[in-house]
């Protein structure tokens, strides 16, 4: 006797036992042989009496001829989906699917599928607010030149028509070099004329990269307000940069000159030694010994410079004093030294490349039109003449408007690359730039470093 119905479903079979025939009728089972014919009474059937018709709750039985196959399992968590076919799970699709959904490798609608990654970083201005990659850094200093290209050309070409006027001026009444270079060519020439000779040629090249190097702090700070305000996409105009900078510039030529004055002294330090046993007598020794000096110091002064080379924008946007600049460099520096290095590299070499592609032809220029020919190009015929001071300085304004822009602009944008790397600058920004909704869901990605 069966009185369970087991995976059976309900109506299919009396709980007796009984078997269908091919009538529907039940027929009552046999009796084995050794048993009366007396009637026994039936357990009580654990069913209702009142059952749904045979039809509906058929059992599974072999399909008949002419009878359609049963329909596909439908779609569900972890059913097998036929090509194409969409559900959760499946090969078409779903959570975790290959074809499409969240976490499928290339599907149609998963992360590199229609999506294309993460969403993009927000971008108010030049950059997006997200850690920088190399070629982002350099757009951004390009951008910012021809996005606010009336303010920043306007300061470039101030700052470089200014000290041009004061070099040319300087080279043509005060700075006289032709008897000094009359005397380095003269090889009877004693050591006290040479000496005084070199003296004043130092002390020409010495005025003219003293000049040129303020006109570079001046350009320098005035172009890291613009770069700072396009980073959120707000521009400026060149009286708000001077107002926000002049109050920094005094300690920004601070700065300037104390890092080449370090460097100096940490090159002199490297070569005295050298230089003590060349004046005791072993000159070979002392010479070898000062050049191998000089080159670790040299290596020594170039890791500071790098280390340092951040202070300058934020001595400028954080307000800081000259010594706390320094640190705060240091610290934004420190374990991304070789990258640091390498950006600024870069981007001096790009930076003069332009610019000589300019001055070069402006300097042939003026030695054709000077009269001195290729001498007056190399700068062998003594002091120049007005007309080859006038065409060249022309050719040095329209490189340092190429410059200047490109130098300060990396700068900027190499010390805010390394604060949201570092202290996570880009929420700051982002709330600077009026940006909604900008938090922890945003990507920190970078495409290249």
């Amino acid at each position: 006797m069966k009185d369970t119905p087991g995976w059976a479903s309900p109506g299919s079979a009396p709980s007796d036992g009984q078997e269908p025939d091919n009538s529907g009728t039940a027929e009552p089972p046999e009796q084995p042989a050794d048993q009366g014919r007396t009637n026994q009474p039936e357990p009580p059937s654990k069913w209702s009496k009142e059952q749904p018709p045979p039809g509906q709750w058929s059992a599974p039985s072999p399909q008949g001829p002419g009878q359609a196959p049963p329909p596909p399992p439908g779609p569900g968590w972890g059913g097998r989906q036929p090509p194409g076919a969409g559900g959760y799970g499946g090969q078409g699709g779903g959570w975790g699917g290959p074809g499409r959904g969240y976490g499928g490798p290339g599907g149609p609608s998963g992360w590199g599928g229609n999506w294309g990654g993460p969403p993009p970083a927000a971008k108010p201005g030049v950059i997006p607010l997200r850690p920088l990659g190399v070629g982002e850094i350099l757009d951004g200093a390009v951008s910012t030149m021809r996005t606010y290209w009336r303010t920043v050309l306007g300061i470039s070409l101030t700052v470089a028509v200014v000290t041009q006027i004061a070099v040319i001026l300087l080279q043509g009444l005060v700075l006289d070099d032709s008897a000094s270079t009359d005397v380095l060519n003269d090889p009877n020439a004693t050591a006290g004329e040479l000496s005084r000779a070199l003296g004043d040629t130092l002390l020409s090249s010495g005025v003219v990269v003293l000049i040129g190097l303020l006109g570079t702090i001046v350009a320098t700070a005035l172009l890291t307000s613009v770069t700072s305000r396009a980073v959120l996409g707000k521009s400026v105009t060149t009286a708000e940069a001077w107002h926000d900078a002049r109050p920094r510039l005094p300690r920004l030529f601070a700065l300037t000159f104390l890092l080449p004055l370090i460097a100096v002294a940490i090159i002199t330090v490297g070569t005295l030694p050298g230089l003590l046993v060349a004046v005791a007598g072993s000159s070979s020794a002392g010479a070898a010994l000062a050049v191998l000096g000089g080159l670790g110091a040299g290596v020594v002064a170039l890791w500071l410079m790098i280390r340092f080379s951040l202070a300058s924008p934020a001595l400028m946007l954080e307000k800081q004093g000259v010594l706390k600049s320094m640190s705060r460099s240091a610290k934004l520096v420190r374990g991304s030294w070789w990258r640091v290095f390498g950006i600024q590299l870069l981007a001096t070499i790009i930076a003069n490349i332009v610019a000589s592609i300019v001055v070069i032809p402006f300097a042939i220029i003026a030695s054709a039109l000077s009269g001195d020919g290729v001498a007056g190009f190399l700068g062998s015929s003594g002091s120049p003449g007005w007309t080859f001071l006038i065409v060249s300085g022309i050719g040095s304004v329209i490189g340092s408007m190429i410059t200047f822009p490109i130098s300060a602009g990396v700068t900027v944008l190499l010390y805010i690359d390394q604060r949201i790397r570092r202290e996570a600058l880009d929420l700051d920004l982002a709330r600077a730039a009026g940006v909604q909704d900008y938090g922890s869901d945003s990507p920190r990605t970078t495409p290249g470093s």
